[in-house]
């Protein structure tokens, strides 16, 4: 497929206001994308590589603002692509109105440059290529890729092009609506697509399978050992709401610790963050550990939690500490040690376990395990369950998980399964989409941060209140480093940010109000900590605002 012409889709769904009506303008390009079907699957959502593969393009804004510059000639900067920005509000838009093309340079002279237009498979070819420079040199190898393909583009091409390096395609197209989309282009039940979607994580092959291979083909689509998936997710509960909706409930402690999805392929351990990055060189006694403990292959789903000499646990900034290094990971595994909570099975020697209930899945992880396992507790017993989370929050743990005993492992969801409880102040996880310049000797850094809320089942941010309190002087080094590469704008003191980085923020209550774009704003914000192990896509909802307004 020429890429001129996905741009032209991509187009018409972004002028749909209709989910209906864009689930079909979606399944119409999948049927026509031929042997591009894989790839214009993850395009459409923005994506380069399946969602399973935690490979980056490493490409924010300023390389993308220098390589735009470039292709649009002398007489264009870098500032000035930021300006327009600034002014337009949408780097797609931005990027469209350029004269891009003709410009000379290293790029435009490849086997495939010239006037030939860009396919679907150049751009998806040159984007992995990009993607993997790496040393000396690869920043100048990353600008220069992207200036060859902007070079190449006509200006509804480099819309889409910008907004895909940068991650945003901004047509309303999510991970629902390409899974209608599946099932519409090629005649097979939702709940089979969903199915597949859930166990490979990967879209671009869930729809290679429904059109070549039909619903028997989406069945026989399992777990593979070493292919991580979504981690099942809980929302705020309380033990009341378990045991009317479940009349019993497995209560098991809420560590703070980082998540880990464990596969272990016979020989050898990988280990997943919670965003599926591989963190198996930062915890290598944790990988020690299950290659001791493991005899069959398994995929297990887990926490990590930090320890102090005597085996109590640390606050989650200091797993962090671990999460974070690469280098000399053993002076580091002197500095903090780690251990492994492991609290449910997801495979075990070949056997999906996903549908089975979670007290099954349980008992599975036990046989396999010796030690590193949460305990589980299944009671109908209020007093019991107040019991459970007396010891885990004296043990120094956050507080208790309550689960269904009956439910399956639903990759990616957010049902009401899993409930989690916390006795102190509720938080939030909120994506940072702006910030202000500090005051005095603050004044160089960015010292008031925006923040907002995931729409549900949608693409984007409402703004929520902002907060500066809480942040250390240490601390506010930190994030203003963390945070100027995703710097889109400034106008005065206010920056505009690509959403890239959540905070956990605590505050006192949730009010109704007009001051920000979500209808509500946090009373007395404080900033707790970066949420590491969350993209922006994981942070919490609108819908959850709404609720713990409500409650």
């Amino acid at each position: 497929m020429e890429f001129a012409e996905f741009a032209e889709r991509a187009a018409e769904m972004e002028e749909e206001p209709a989910d209906l009506e864009t689930v079909g303008l979606v399944g119409e390009l999948f049927a026509d994308a031929g042997g591009d079907l894989d790839v214009v699957a993850r395009f459409v959502q923005g994506r380069i590589f399946p969602a399973h593969d935690g490979t980056k393009l490493d490409i924010g804004p300023s390389l993308c603002y220098e390589a735009l510059a470039r292709a649009a000639g002398p007489n264009v900067t870098a500032d000035d692509v930021e300006d327009r920005l600034a002014d337009v509000g949408e780097i797609g838009a931005v990027t469209e109105g350029l004269d891009l093309g003709g410009q000379q340079g290293l790029a435009a002279f490849g086997e495939d440059a010239g006037d030939d237009g860009l396919s679907v498979s150049d751009v998806d070819s040159e984007l992995r290529n990009l993607a993997a420079a790496e040393g000396s040199g690869s920043t100048d190898t990353k600008v220069d890729t992207l200036f060859g393909l902007f070079n190449r583009a006509e200006p509804l091409e480099a819309r889409f092009l910008a907004r895909l390096v940068l991650g945003e395609m901004r047509v309303g197209v999510g991970e629902g609506t390409v899974r209608d989309a599946i099932g519409e282009a090629f005649d097979v039940p939702g709940a089979a697509v969903e199915r597949a979607l859930q166990v490979s994580n990967d879209c671009g092959l869930v729809a290679e399978i429904a059109r070549d291979d039909g619903e028997a083909g989406l069945e026989e689509v399992h777990l593979d050992v070493g292919r991580p998936v979504k981690a099942m997710l809980a929302q705020a509960g309380t033990a009341v709401d378990a045991l009317e909706e479940w009349d019993e409930a497995a209560v098991e402690t809420k560590y703070d610790g980082a998540r880990v999805q464990v596969h272990y392929d016979g020989e050898s351990a990988r280990l997943f963050s919670r965003n599926l990055e591989d963190v198996t060189d930062p915890l290598p006694e944790v990988v020690e550990f299950v290659e001791s403990e493991l005899d069959v292959p398994a995929i297990l789903d887990g926490e990590v939690v930090a320890v102090d000499d005597d085996g109590d646990p640390l606050p989650f900034q200091e797993i962090l500490r671990r999460f974070r290094r690469k280098h000399d990971v053993a002076a580091a595994r002197e500095d903090v040690a780690v251990e492994l909570q492991a609290f449910d099975c997801l495979h075990a020697d070949g056997e999906d376990l996903l549908d089975v209930p979670l007290v099954e899945r349980h008992d599975r992880l036990t046989d396999l395990l010796s030690a590193g396992v949460s305990e589980l507790v299944v009671t109908d017993d209020p007093d019991a369950i107040a019991a459970k989370e007396e010891r885990a929050l004296e043990a120094g743990h956050e507080g208790i998980m309550l689960k269904n005993p009956a439910s399956a492992y639903t990759p990616g969801n957010r049902g009401k399964n899993w409930l989690k409880r916390k006795p102190d102040v509720e938080t939030l996880d909120l994506v940072v989409t702006g910030a202000e310049w500090g005051e005095g000797r603050r004044a160089n850094l960015l010292g008031t941060f925006l923040l907002s809320a995931r729409v549900t089942d949608g693409e984007g941010y409402e703004t929520i209140g902002k907060v500066a309190t809480g942040i250390t002087d240490e601390e506010l080094e930190d994030l203003h480093e963390r945070l100027e590469p995703y710097v889109l704008s400034e106008s005065g003191t206010e920056v505009d940010l690509e959403p890239a980085v959540v905070f956990e923020v605590g505050y006192e209550e949730i009010q109704r109000s007009p001051t920000y774009s979500s209808g509500y704003a946090l009373r007395f914000p404080r900033f707790v900590t970066v949420r590491e192990d969350k993209d922006p896509e994981d942070a919490d909802s609108l819908e959850r605002v709404e609720r713990l307004a409500d409650a």
